[in-house]
């Protein structure tokens, strides 16, 4: 008997979990990070829904054969609470077949209502973290000096230290060269320690950026993840970089100027800046090649020498104890203004003569820096939000771009973590639309039907309807959390309909069934416990996610439970439902075939 059951599921089980395994597909083939951060999950997933199949095909049926005569209840039937639902399930199921198209065009309207709804959505690459801690920039203009830096940054680590919510602020101005973010000393920034509080995350930001607006600097809020994906993603720590590209430095200096202000208007978007690309005092040297020719002097030898005086040269290093200290070699501050180094003798084969014979030196303004990305130069406007839909803050972005062209050569770029999550939902929704056709041909190939096949597939939709409820009422925006909860969703749906009209099938091959109402609510009737089983130890093991929305380290995968959890309880409602009722409206000639055709295997 045990032998019996185990090979009557074994096939359903078998392609069930085939079809768990190939909508798992789009996360080995998603790039980047959401690559990094999903595949894990699926491996994880997959290995443990094999694991599962092996066992319940062999050491289950071997722990039943040996436990199951010990159980005192073993023929006591079904508990109370199991007799109520089957009562309730065969009421509702007599009561429906003579609606079923009227049910069927309403279950196709609720449906269509809630895919309407999900253009609609937030948008956001991944879900908000909750990180606990702050990252806080403040940057100056370059050139500033280390004493002012450093006066500025202690003013402000003492107005975020004021705020209720924080606990603790280190701070660190500028950065080493060989660091791997090297800065200079105008750029400050703070790490600060969060503890827990009534007022969100996104309240206690905005109270920091208002007491850091008083100080005469550009400030970023962000968390430290957070910050590192966005500089992964566009190589700007900040949520939006908007990239102007062209040949003049000015002129991309003036078209930053007015894009910011054009930005700042655009509500949701702050902590606006320009990247610090400003004109500094600089020293210039500039050489006469006539005259050093006349003087006999190389030029490439006397622009090394000038180099090595002024910038200087490291000629040996200094061990005193564990510590180590390079010996650097130039002149003293006071031989380096241009005066004194336009007096500064250089050595020619007739003799020493002042540096101003072969060039001139003198004081003026130039570029603190030159970025350049793709042969191109150009300068970086950054941005936050504030808690808006990303979506429509980069909606409102690009209009407003677009109704002021930029001159020719001139050409901006907007990247961020919005277009991460464009570039995810497009790749996603085309692996997707892959892997559902493969789920097709591997149902047909088992029932070869495609009635029957579509019957199954039909309980995706229905799963859908939950999970979109469920973000709707948590709260949650459309992210790429969100679209894995819907790839794992689909598989564990389409398993709910194998399982169901697979029992159709071998109730008449098998036990003298033929088609008809009685048949179908009897295998409904049948399938409820294990469909409602699966369902609930499901639901159970993603309570911890679901209770802990904005536990620090959860947060990406609290979306991915919404999504499962709401697609759990529609799936297993309308299923119970909808399926019996799609099989008896269209599902007897494909049946009469299979039994037409069929061997001594079960479905």
């Amino acid at each position: 008997m045990i032998a019996a059951a185990t090979l009557e599921v074994r096939s359903a089980i078998v392609y069930a979990t085939l079809i768990i395994v190939l909508v798992f597909v789009p996360l080995f083939v998603l790039p980047g990070i959401e690559g990094r951060l999903f595949t894990p999950l699926g491996v994880a997933y997959i290995v443990s829904i094999l694991a599962s199949m092996i066992v319940s095909v062999t050491l289950t049926p071997v722990m039943a054969y040996y436990l199951l005569p010990r159980m005192q209840q073993l023929h006591a039937g079904d508990s109370p609470l199991v007799i109520w639902l089957k009562r309730v399930d065969a009421r509702l199921l007599h009561w429906s077949f003579a609606r079923a198209r009227g049910l069927l065009i309403g279950a196709l309207l609720l449906v269509l209502v809630v895919a309407a709804s999900v253009p609609f959505f937030p948008r956001s690459f991944l879900p908000p973290f909750n990180e606990g801690t702050l990252t806080v920039n403040v940057l100056l203009n370059p050139g500033t000096a280390l004493s002012e830096s450093n006066r500025i940054g202690t003013l402000a680590e003492q107005l975020v230290a004021q705020v209720p919510e924080v606990t603790k602020v280190g701070r660190r101005t500028g950065r080493a060269e060989l660091d791997e973010h090297a800065e200079g000393v105008h750029y400050t920034e703070m790490d600060v320690d969060l503890k827990a509080s009534d007022r969100g995350r996104a309240e206690i930001i905005a109270d920091i950026r208002q007491r850091l607006a008083t100080l005469p600097a550009a400030s970023n809020v962000g968390q430290p993840i957070s910050h590192r994906l966005d500089h992964l993603l566009s190589g700007v720590r900040a949520q939006i970089a908007l990239k102007i590209y062209g040949d003049d430095l000015d002129t991309l200096r003036g078209l930053a100027a007015e894009l910011r202000a054009r930005l700042a208007q655009i509500p949701g978007v702050t902590d606006l800046q320009i990247e610090k690309q400003v004109l500094i005092p600089q020293v210039k040297i500039h050489l006469d090649y006539e005259q050093a020719a006349r003087y006999g002097v190389a030029p490439g030898n006397l622009l090394r020498s000038l180099e090595q005086m002024i910038e200087g040269e490291r000629i040996t290093e200094i061990v005193e104890g564990n510590r180590r200290f390079d010996l650097l070699v130039r002149l003293p501050e006071s031989a380096r203004s241009p005066q004194a180094l336009a007096d500064l003798l250089i050595e020619t084969p007739t003799g020493h003569v002042p540096l101003s014979k072969v060039a001139s030196v003198e004081e003026s303004d130039g570029p603190n820096q030159v970025s350049r990305e793709n042969s191109r130069r150009r300068i970086v406007l950054s941005a936050n939000t504030d808690g808006r839909d990303m979506s429509q803050v980069i909606a409102d972005i690009r209009s407003a771009l677009a109704a002021k062209p930029l001159p020719d050569g001139y050409f901006t770029a907007l990247e961020g973590q919005f277009q991460a999550q464009e570039e995810a939902a497009r790749l996603i929704s085309l692996l997707a639309t892959i892997s559902l056709t493969m789920i097709f041909m591997v149902l047909y190939s088992r029932y070869r039907s495609a009635v029957l096949t579509l019957i199954i597939m039909g309980n995706i939709p229905l799963a859908l309807v939950g999970s979109v409820i469920a973000l709707w009422i948590s709260g949650q925006p459309l992210s790429v959390a969100a679209l894995v909860g819907f790839i794992t969703l689909t598989g564990i749906a389409t398993r709910n309909g194998i399982l169901k009209i697979s029992h159709y099938i071998n109730l008449c091959a098998f036990e003298g069934e033929t088609f008809g109402q009685h048949m179908i609510v009897r295998g409904s009737l049948e399938r409820l416990t294990p469909v409602l089983m699966t369902a609930l130890v499901a639901a159970f093991a993603l309570l911890p996610l679901l209770l802990s929305a904005d536990a620090p380290g959860k947060e990406v995968l609290h979306p991915v439970a919404v999504v499962i959890f709401g697609g759990l309880i529609s799936s297993t409602l309308l299923d119970s439902l909808l399926t019996p009722l799609m099989f008896s409206l269209w599902g007897k000639p494909a049946l009469q075939r299979l039994l037409a055709a069929h061997d001594s295997e079960s479905f």
